[in-house]
């Protein structure tokens, strides 16, 4: 193709929609006062907009992400002003999700791109898998109203409970609540740890669970 048909086929789509997917991997936000998003996710911006790094507990998300090797936190960062900032994420695939008041998904705190400031958030750690992933293994529950992007390694598939995931594959789960087993037979077999050895499980009626063709920590 020609330079000016290269151009006029990769360039932003212009919407009124707040969150955009430009493509699979990149995702078009247009800020209008502030957002949060994962720290080293701006690939470009246009406006007037500026990045700061939530520093403590107390301004709400420093350790929203924990590193699978180090346990240390990954900081998210506040954008604010007005223009539209271009978020990635290792070219994994983002999920744009519209909660409704009292709507609430939690995802595994490594698959959270961005979210709108007046999403209600709450960080929490399974103790439980603190023998396979280093620092244990954090999400975030997330409560509407507002925009949330998520992102997963390739198609992810939603199912239903009752069913049971492999912790390094689930990436998000909502009305419902995991129960940790160990699967003391398969640790055995193997000599080592796996996520095969700890095991999801999601019971009762309603809810759905976002799995990924990839596991991540």
């Amino acid at each position: 193709m020609d330079v000016k048909q290269f151009k006029t086929e990769n360039a932003p789509t212009e919407s009124d929609k707040q969150f955009q997917l430009e493509n699979s991997y990149t995702l078009d936000v247009a800020v209008e006062g502030s957002l949060m998003a994962k720290a080293g996710s701006m690939i470009s911006y246009t406006g007037d907009l500026s990045f700061t790094g939530q520093a403590s507990a107390e301004g709400g998300l420093t350790g929203i992400i924990k590193e699978a090797t180090t346990s240390e936190g990954t900081p998210i960062m506040n954008v604010e002003g007005t223009g539209h900032v271009y978020l990635a994420d290792e070219e994994k695939k983002i999920q744009v999700l519209e909660l409704d008041q009292g709507e609430s998904i939690t995802v595994n705190g490594e698959d959270v791109l961005a979210f709108e400031s007046d999403v209600n958030y709450e960080i929490s750690k399974m103790d439980t898998l603190a023998g396979a992933f280093a620092g244990g293994f954090t999400n975030v529950y997330l409560q509407g109203p507002g925009h949330v992007a998520i992102t997963t390694h390739g198609d992810p598939i939603v199912m239903e409970p009752p069913v049971t995931t492999d912790p390094s594959a689930t990436a998000a789960w909502s009305g419902t609540s995991p129960e940790v087993e160990v699967n003391k037979n398969l640790s055995d077999m193997i000599g080592q740890e796996s996520g095969e050895r700890f095991q999801m499980n999601f019971d009762g009626q309603g809810g759905f669970v976002v799995v990924q063709p990839y596991e991540e920590l």
